[in-house]
């Protein structure tokens, strides 16, 4: 018995690689490490000092631990099951969406596919916010450096929202462009700058807090943990990527290992990112780091980068979701009004979100607690239960209960963060 997959079915492999799939020299154990954090790191990691100063930083790093130890597991409950599937015979299995096929038919395939587009969506809304936030930050900002978000207007319209629109041709644009393949030298500028961006970015922060000295709390508030949960997930969500690089992954027994050595090296960075925003800061801090730092020309050209970074990561975000939605709606064939009508509605979505961290926090809760831990799981089991000891059985069925119950809460905390902030 095989599982072939057809040339037209929707895939959730990430743009990031466009071509790894294809060619055939397999990844040595050091490319497979730099893809997982290609794969990973993304634009979450700008919202993490805002969260520290939510939850507390002892709090926030014992739940990017916590997050972290999750997501390892449930990556590697995914490659588990496609293991199991193809010792039964099935062959090909590249992807996600390929196992839910296999395990639980169309609904199994339509929810990952779901989640998915939401997900991907969700990052690109992100990106929206952020360049606009950024670029009204760089145009308008007063004498005193105050924030421009809440005052500054033109034609009786929010800057950053202006912004938005202002984006949206051009990413229509870049949009309509059928192959990835010539947006992926964009992709990999864009890495190298976040990393420097946030080396540099760590730098101000020390000096800051060395200036500042701001009051710091370790612990906040217990009914805020969920929102905390929710940006952390969001900020280590990759598992779309998990099946594609094992696949490609030249020792493949290797994998996990390098899995759990890149996760720990993430961990890492986004607990010293997301402390050190928070120590400079302290209560000030604002819901996209760089908004804190004072107009000068290094951090102007930092804010400058990491725009352009999303700028061009957006349409490689929203591949995926083309790729579903035109294979649900259009037979697969390439329909630049669906593209058109796919990039509006999210930017859409982002001119009504008023805070970055809050969006991620729902993004997180609301759909990559289900994508990441609670649809692994239940593939896991349904695909493997006959050979898991008891331990393991409760094991996942404890990830699928949590995934719910937090996604539930987190989903209802951003929420209140969204709509209520004066009464959480």
């Amino acid at each position: 018995m095989a599982w072939e997959k057809g040339t037209s079915s929707a895939r959730e492999n990430t743009p990031l690689l466009p071509n790894q799939l294809k060619s055939e020299p397999l990844s040595s154990s050091s490319k497979s490490f730099g893809n997982i954090l290609i794969a990973i790191v993304g634009a979450g990691v700008l919202g993490l000092p805002y969260t520290f100063m939510k939850t507390g930083w002892l709090a926030g790093i014992i739940i990017l631990g916590i997050v972290a130890g999750l997501t390892y597991y449930c990556m590697m409950l995914l490659v588990w099951t496609k293991r199991k599937l193809e010792k039964e015979g099935f062959v090909k299995i590249g992807s996600f969406g390929d196992v839910g096929f296999i395990v639980s038919g169309p609904i199994g395939k339509g929810m990952v596919d779901s989640m998915i587009v939401l997900s991907q969506a969700g990052f690109c809304v992100s990106y929206f916010i952020f360049v606009a936030n950024t670029l009204s930050s760089l145009f308008f900002r007063n004498e005193e450096n105050e924030h421009y978000l809440y005052g500054s207007k033109i034609l009786g319209l929010e800057a950053s929202k202006l912004f938005i629109w202002a984006v949206l041709p051009f990413q229509l644009g870049l949009n309509a462009i059928r192959t990835l393949t010539h947006l992926a030298p964009f992709s990999i500028f864009a890495d190298v700058v976040e990393i420097l961006a946030m080396v540099v970015l760590m730098i101000e922060d020390v000096v800051t807090y060395v200036r500042n000295m701001p009051y710091l709390e370790a612990f906040t508030n217990f009914s805020i943990i969920p929102y905390g949960v929710g940006v952390a997930v969001y900020a280590f969500e990759g598992i779309g990527m998990v099946l594609p690089l094992e696949t490609v992954t030249d020792q493949k027994h290797r994998f996990g290992g390098i899995l759990g050595l890149a996760l720990i090296f993430i961990t890492a960075v986004y607990g010293a990112f997301g402390l050190l925003g928070y120590l400079a800061f302290g209560s000030e801090t604002k819901d996209i780091i760089t908004l804190n730092f004072g107009k000068n020309l290094l951090t102007d050209l930092v804010q400058v980068a990491l725009s352009i970074n999303l700028f061009f990561s957006l349409p490689l975000m929203m591949n995926p979701v083309h790729e579903i939605v035109e294979s649900r709606l259009n037979g697969g064939q390439y329909s630049f009004p669906l593209r058109a009508l796919s990039v509006s509605l999210t930017s859409l979505v982002a001119f009504f979100v008023p805070n970055f961290s809050d969006f991620l926090s729902l993004v997180g809760s609301s759909v990559c607690s289900v994508l990441g831990f609670v649809l692994p799981a239940i593939f896991h089991l349904l695909a493997c239960r006959r050979d898991c000891s008891l331990v393991q059985i409760c094991v996942d069925i404890l990830i699928i209960f949590f995934g719910v119950v937090f996604g539930v809460a987190g989903t209802i905390s951003s929420v209140k963060q969204i709509f209520f902030a004066d009464v959480v």
